[in-house]
């Protein structure tokens, strides 16, 4: 089998194991993150109601998808999480694992005032 393909099933098979833990409400919605090459995506979705609450990502920030972008990306996501009068979220990693810009963009959005 392919590397990259046995690499993306077995992502994957972790995200469905973290999602069959964590749901978005209304109350406490979900904060997923999707990391690629070049860029990285956050998104506040309620599940319940099947919409987004909020994103942000590191094509709008502009400085490609380091961790200074990612920082950038979490700051942002709690400024729009407030604006929508969201004060916590439940993390939801996507399968990635919590290291690096992942890591980086839940930190931030902690010290900009998100509780995850």
């Amino acid at each position: 089998m392919e590397k990259n393909k046995l690499k993306t099933m077995r992502r994957q098979r972790r995200k469905t194991g973290i999602r069959k833990r964590v749901q978005g409400t209304p109350q406490r919605p979900r904060l997923t993150v999707y990391r690629s090459l070049s860029h990285i995506y956050a998104q506040i979705v309620d599940d319940l109601d099947g919409r987004t609450l909020a994103s942000a990502s590191s094509i709008k920030a502009g400085n490609g998808g380091n961790t200074a972008a990612a920082v950038e990306v979490g700051k942002q996501i709690a400024e729009k999480a407030k604006g929508v009068g969201i004060a916590q979220v439940a993390f939801d990693r996507n399968g990635f694992r919590y290291h690096g810009r992942v890591k980086a963009l839940a930190e931030a959005a902690r010290k900009a005032g998100l509780g995850l």
